[in-house]
């Protein structure tokens, strides 16, 4: 048993993040174009037959720009909460427009996908959690800090795709104006590198196997920064950076024999950067 997952493209420029198993997949958000997210599919070896769905965290333009466009295409029902849809102004046939509920599990063949609310600056924001049967692949991205709910489903992951947004001081130097440096750093924006870290640290579960640091700030962070700070934190768990401009390459996670642990890896066997 074993599932896979990848990141289309991670950032302000276009969210999309993949996860599947051997005959079912879905989308965590579409912030990228049918056309290229088809392209780097293939590129892949992924196909796009193999899509069940389409699941949308928020209304930002960089999580939902390719939903109407895949949905249409490929005949995808897309899960979003009533509110979110209302907000997004996007065109969804009735017949796939599936609303959800904060804490409600959706099954999507063997997958089994949990949405939870968050603290974001969107009108009804949710990250979401795929399991198959003990195996946990979590989508927490734009996250103004670590609540409760982000907290008890971080600790069940395998694989996580983690925002690790900016970096404090380069932040407070950059030359944004002080509304937006406070919108980004409040509750209800993102998660700084050095908070990305602490919930690592301080609330991954002995089965955590994999941490993909994704939506790294294009103006106020660097992949240097990142794999700086959390490469010699990272013990047994593999760390990979997400690109804004690429996908990652597909990985795989499955239940190891030693009771779902993975084995330790070298330290430059830890680290796989997508530029």
């Amino acid at each position: 048993m074993a599932l896979s997952y990848c990141s289309l493209n991670s950032g302000s420029n276009g969210n999309c993040y993949y996860v599947g198993n051997e005959t079912e997949a879905l989308l965590i958000d579409a912030g990228i174009s049918c056309r290229e997210t088809e392209r780097r599919m293939k590129k892949l070896g992924l196909n796009t037959r193999q899509l069940k769905a389409i699941f949308v965290t928020h209304e930002h333009s960089d999580h939902i720009s390719g939903v109407p466009g895949l949905s249409k295409k490929f005949h995808l029902p897309v899960y979003i909460t009533a509110a979110t849809f209302r907000e997004s102004h996007i065109p969804i046939e009735d017949n796939l427009l599936k609303p959800f509920e904060p804490e409600q599990t959706i099954r999507i063949g063997s997958l089994e996908v949990t949405a939870f609310p968050k603290f974001h600056d969107a009108v009804e924001p949710h990250s979401f959690i795929i399991a198959e049967q003990e195996l946990h692949v979590g989508v927490f991205t734009d996250i103004g800090h670590a609540c409760k709910n982000v907290i008890r489903y971080f600790r069940k992951c395998q694989a996580v795709f983690l925002e690790s947004n900016y970096c404090v001081e380069m932040l407070a130097q950059s030359r944004y104006p002080a509304s937006l440096k406070e919108r980004i750093s409040s509750d209800h924006g993102h998660l700084s590198n050095d908070q990305a870290l602490e919930l690592f640290l301080r609330h991954k579960g002995k089965q955590m196997q994999h941490l993909i640091l994704s939506h790294l700030s294009q103006n106020n962070n660097t992949m240097k920064k990142v794999e700086d700070l959390f490469l010699n934190h990272a013990g047994n768990v593999q760390i990979t950076i997400a690109s804004r401009h690429r996908e990652t390459e597909l990985f795989h996670i499955r239940v190891a024999a030693d009771q779902g642990r993975s084995r330790s890896r070298s330290r430059a066997e830890q680290l796989s950067l997508f530029q």
